[in-house]
């Protein structure tokens, strides 16, 4: 790390476009350096203090009293208008100065309900507007003469006192964001010095005018006092005041606009009078920061007061952030417990060992979040938008829930099942690993992932120390038998040898997963205790009845051999497809609750038909189909066999995935040959998908990943499956 900046005086130097990714700005003074569009990338500016060089300091502070002084002038001169108008015994002047303090009364009422904004500008322009029109249709006598002076009074009554209500809230704003003592005091002596002025010089009639006037001074006054004060305190409807006051004071400060700060370290730095418009601010560590309210924000996550102060505290417990745009924020070892981020963005964010407990994470986005050594335990993960560049190393969860609680489902899904256990460390990176794995499947399918959430419930039952292959058969399969509104069926199983292993089944939505995970491993249990005769009669006794327990049995005893292994089931869940396994193994027997189940071991080899045999089943098939009918115009017949040929030539395809994906072109050809047969059109579709999960695997340069953007679309076409 570059490190000849750290503790050095810095005031007013030159880092314009320069390169000092990871330098060490440490308790260095960069009070009015210019570090516009340079790299700062992981630079550190721990206890810096930026902001103004002493000699701009000292000008601003004289400005910003001389502003008030003029302010007080003008206001009191504006004023003098309105007294010398009421002080007249001529009708028409007292006519104009009743109706100058009705409209600057409903001025004020304005500026303090709606702020300086649009409604005040609006009504000004109309009241200049008829003054000037009146002043078009006055008679050219005494009396129309005294309407054009009562009319000119007023306008410039009003302007004058107007502008002196700005100039000293800008007056106020600036003294304050130079933290001037007594600002509001200094400010206020010097403009009723100005006052003063401005009534001595502003009366020309009776002596009750001074009074009057002098009233009119102070009102104008107080309430620049006032606006300035709250604009820099946060209120919304003056924040013209607060750009303008923290714009005056920032044009010398420490600039970091259009700079790369990503990764930069500002903790415990002062920020007064700072420029970040424009800059990059990718994780950028804003822990503990002084002052940051008086930095120029504005286009950047900062501009928000509530993600500001979560950067600056990190502490943003049983605090709401729904629907924020939080990417890209640095909330490392940030405690957000019993937080509500449903809908929030964090994507890019990093959450590294923050505390998450209980926080409702439901539909946040998390896609590239640095989720490392966070704590997850009781956090709400309904519908969250995980990727698998989403970081969830060494993630600490006892317990997870799977959706909201809601008056009709007060269960929210818990994880694990059973309420009386926890999960073991790595329990939980074990239980998302098969959801990062489908991620790019469902993807590439188009799938929307909220529908899986609602048609897709488990049972996740963890076993550890290995697992009785023939108890677990038995006892999953008679929880089936007892619990058929349960709609159970074993979809995964996934575990590293005897040391720890699970099994997922797919639920209904209203089961009671807690009890089933009981009575689950009550079972189990007790079958597990049977003597070994005992359990061998069992097995017979129910084989007939139902062979899946058999199937199940087998499944498991080869998959815990494996070092490790991860079991999946081709499933049709109404519109999505599992998949993602390696290899093929059909067992005979199964109806339905264990289909199609796939095993992948680090010395997997396959236990299925050979490549040669599919191959020549394929080829049998497409060769039935008829040749295309138009001249010179490839038909399904021959872009099948271009796609046969393109996987088979694959070399960076396992020869288990070619047999997969060659299966899939066979079913490809039977919707050909039957096209008006809806179960080939279905499972054609699903073959589509199959294909599609396939080549997403696949090195973009891959011959086959080239082939199949080109030919898949046009058989989809073909066979009318679009």
């Amino acid at each position: 790390m570059v490190d000849e900046f750290h503790r050095a005086s810095l005031q007013g130097a030159d880092f314009r476009g320069k390169n000092l990714a990871a330098a060490n700005f440490s308790h260095a003074d960069i009070r009015g350096a210019d570090f516009r569009d340079a790299i700062l990338i992981g630079a550190n500016f721990r206890n810096t203090k930026a902001g103004l060089p002493i000699f701009w300091a000292i000008g601003l502070v004289v400005l910003s009293l001389i502003l008030s002084l003029f302010a007080g002038l003008i206001s009191a001169y504006a004023g003098a208008f309105i007294a010398d108008l009421l002080s007249d015994n001529i009708y028409e002047n007292l006519f104009f100065g009743i109706l100058s303090l009705i409209t600057l009364a409903i001025f004020l009422i304005i500026i303090f309900w709606q702020g300086l904004g649009a409604i005040l500008t609006i009504l000004a322009e109309v009241v200049a507007a008829c003054l000037i029109a009146a002043l078009a249709f006055l008679p050219e006598n005494e009396t129309g003469r005294n309407l054009v002076i009562g009319a000119v009074f007023t306008t410039l009554a009003l302007t004058g006192v107007l502008a002196g209500i700005g100039n000293m809230a800008v007056a106020v704003a600036v003294a304050r964001v130079m933290t001037l003592p007594k600002a509001r005091t200094l400010a206020g002596v010097m403009a009723f010095i100005g006052a003063v002025l401005g009534v001595l010089l502003g009366v020309r009639s009776q002596e009750s005018a001074y009074l009057i006037a002098g009233l009119i001074g102070l009102a104008a006054i107080a309430s620049g006092i006032y606006i300035g004060w709250q604009a820099i305190a946060g209120e919304k409807k003056y924040s013209l005041i607060r750009v303008l006051a923290i714009g005056m004071v920032a044009q010398k400060g420490t600039n970091f606009r259009g700079a790369d700060l990503t990764d930069a370290d500002f903790t415990q730095a002062t920020l007064k009078s700072v420029d970040l418009r424009k800059a990059t601010l990718t994780r950028t560590c804003w822990f503990g920061v002084q002052k940051l309210e008086q930095a120029r924000v504005e286009g950047t996550y900062l501009e928000h007061p509530k993600v500001q102060q979560l950067l600056i505290t990190k502490d943003g417990r049983e605090q709401k952030f729904d629907r924020l745009d939080l990417r890209e924020l640095n909330l490392k070892d940030a405690n957000l417990q019993d937080a509500s981020l449903i809908r929030a963005d964090l994507s890019a964010a990093t959450l590294q060992n923050a505390n998450l407990s209980g926080a409702k994470l439901a539909q946040a986005q998390l896609y590239d979040t640095n989720l490392t050594q966070a704590c997850l335990t009781g956090a709400y993960i309904e519908n969250w938008g995980i990727s698998t560049d989403t970081q969830l190393d060494a993630v600490k969860c006892e317990y997870i829930y799977m959706q909201l609680p809601t008056k009709d489902d007060p269960d929210p899904c818990r994880k694990p099942d059973n309420r009386q256990e926890t999960f073991n460390e790595g329990d939980f990176a074990d239980f998302i690993a098969p959801i990062l794995k489908t991620l790019d499947l469902y993807q590439t399918q188009n799938v929307d992932l909220r529908d899986i959430g609602k048609k897709f419930k488990t049972l996740d039952l963890f076993h550890y120390e290995g697992i009785d292959p023939s108890a677990a058969a038995i006892a999953i399969t008679q929880l089936a038998e007892n619990h058929p509104e349960a709609e159970l069926e074993i979809v995964a199983l996934e575990g590293r040898g005897q040391e720890k292993v699970r099994l997922q089944a797919k639920v209904a939505g209203n089961a009671n997963r807690s009890e089933l995970y009981k009575e689950y491993f009550q079972k189990y249990s007790e079958i597990q205790s049977l003597p070994y005769s005992d359990l061998q009669a069992l097995l017979l006794g129910v084989q007939e009845k139902d062979e899946r327990i058999r199937s199940l049995e087998k499944l498991l005893e080869s998959a815990i051999h494996q070092p490790k292994f991860y079991v999946e089931t081709y499933q049709n869940q109404g519109e999505f497809i599992m998949s993602e396994s390696k290899g093929n193994v059909n067992i005979s027997g199964v109806q339905g609750s264990v289909s199609g189940v796939a095993v992948a071991g680090e010395n997997q080899t396959m236990t299925g038909v050979a490549i040669g045999a599919i191959s020549g089943s394929v080829t049998n098939t497409i060769s039935q189909l008829p040749d295309s009918s138009e001249s010179g115009k490839v038909g399904i017949k021959e872009l099948l066999t271009e796609l046969q040929a393109a996987i088979e030539a694959e070399s960076d395809l396992p020869d288990e995935d070619k047999v997969e994906a060659l299966e899939q072109v066979k079913a490809l050809a039977d919707a050909g040959q039957k096209p008006e047969d809806g179960a080939l059109q279905k499972a054609a579709k699903t073959a589509m998908k199959i294909l599609k999960g396939t080549v997403s695997s696949l090195p973009e340069a891959a011959k086959l990943a080239e082939a199949c953007t080109k030919i898949l679309p046009i058989i989809s076409k073909v066979l009318l499956l679009v």
